[in-house]
């Protein structure tokens, strides 16, 4: 890995923050600039700097930036960025991009995409149909005997899925998508899927295109109140690892689903590069795929990262992704737990009060180790930190 590395980090949330606070740590690592970052970011001592001058999907100037930087690794974080291809405009100028091409992206970027994908290629998921009319989804709606999930296909911030209790519930959210455009042109085409029944894990993974190496499974809690209760979010929290996941699981996990997604990335589309999201349900006949995601997860990385050992250097890992050098690049866990707690303003997911003030206590007798906050979507305000246009404000985490 080249000394004085430069790197150019893409997003702004709790996920960027974990992202740039470990890649700091980097002996090797110069400077990382964050664009456009937040609230939290920009107290950040040392190594961080923020870009806000560039738009958030301007492409072209992110290149023209990079190369006045000289940037020699981009990181893109956020799901946007990586579905509109921005390894794609790297590819070519000679800086290494961290991410899918726009081609393998479409494993996030469409879930009625990522559904035909592993129908094609024997991964195991449930069944599902697809619908971009509104009579002929509620005709299948209301012929299917067993519980379903509905998914606006598009990006929605992980908050397009309803897990409807009745027909009529289904029959709403079919309408909220298809015919008022809730989530505009994401929800212009929807998923109905079998609700599988089981505990849900996600998996981290990292790859070059043919090797593979995944991080501690984690488990997130999508709705917005406890108890399974309310609508979903884009996550509220997550920990890892999952002491009922063995290490018997996890092979049958890489032998039947990850496995067969890269070789499957391989034969029909771009090889992946990058880090896959794996949304995965363990029922009693075994894992099935939920949802692939083409990027860190968010909050899994906030969890998961603190948990790299000491000889794991993040740089040398995205490095050594870009360039086909996984199978001898170390990638290592301590064998500890983590825990994420995200911090929202009240009323989310839905309407919510804006500008107000971050509060509030937290017990430090929890942490042993590492007690930080991640910003996500927050901007500095007079020293403070003040809730910003969306979602959530912090994400506390700890490990022990």
């Amino acid at each position: 890995m080249p000394e004085d590395l430069r790197v150019l980090l893409v997003g702004g949330g709790g996920r960027e923050h974990a992202l740039a606070w470990r890649l700091s740590l980097s002996p090797q690592v110069e400077s990382i600039y964050v664009l456009p970052g937040n609230g939290g970011l920009a107290l950040q001592k040392g190594k961080v700097q923020l870009i806000s001058d560039v738009a958030d999907r301007d492409y072209n100037a992110m290149v023209k930036r990079a190369k006045e930087l000289g940037i020699g690794l981009v990181v893109a974080g956020v799901d946007v960025a990586v579905v509109d291809g921005i390894e794609d405009y790297f590819r070519g100028t000679g800086i290494p991009c961290f991410s899918p091409t726009k081609g393998a992206a479409r494993i996030e970027g469409s879930k009625a995409y990522a559904k035909d994908f592993m129908q094609r290629n024997n991964i195991p998921t449930g069944e599902y149909r697809t619908f971009t009319n509104y009579e002929a989804a509620c005709q299948y709606l209301h012929e299917v005997s067993h519980d379903v999930v509905i998914k606006a296909s598009g990006l929605a911030a992980g908050k397009g899925v309803v897990l409807p209790k009745s027909k009529e519930e289904g029959f709403d959210a079919l309408r909220d998508m298809l015919l008022n455009k809730t989530f505009g042109d994401s929800g212009s085409e929807v998923v109905i899927e079998e609700f599988l029944v089981g505990y849900e894990i996600s998996i981290l993974t990292f790859s070059d295109g043919t090797t593979f190496k995944s991080l501690p499974p984690a488990q997130d809690h999508k709705t917005v109140f406890d108890g399974d209760r309310g609508p979903n979010t884009g996550g509220m929290g997550c920990y890892s690892p999952v002491d009922m996941v063995s290490q018997e699981l996890l092979q049958v996990i890489d032998c039947t689903i990850l496995g067969p997604t890269f070789e499957a990335f391989r034969k029909e589309a771009d090889p992946f590069v990058g880090c896959l999201f794996t949304g995965l349900m363990i029922t009693e006949t075994g894992p099935k795929v939920l949802e692939y995601n083409a990027r860190f997860g968010d909050p899994e990385t906030q969890a998961l990262i603190p948990l790299l050992d000491d000889e794991t250097d993040l740089a040398e890992v995205l490095l050594a992704c870009t360039t086909g050098r996984l199978a001898s690049t170390h990638v290592g866990v301590r064998f500890e737990y983590s825990a994420c707690v995200v911090q929202a303003s009240r009323g989310y997911p839905g309407d919510f009060p804006k500008g107000l003030p971050i509060t509030g206590e937290y017990d430090r007798e929890c942490t042993r180790l590492i007690l930080v906050s991640r910003h996500r979507d927050t901007y500095e305000k007079h020293s403070s930190f003040t809730r910003r246009r969306d979602k959530h404000i912090s994400c506390w985490h700890c490990t022990r």
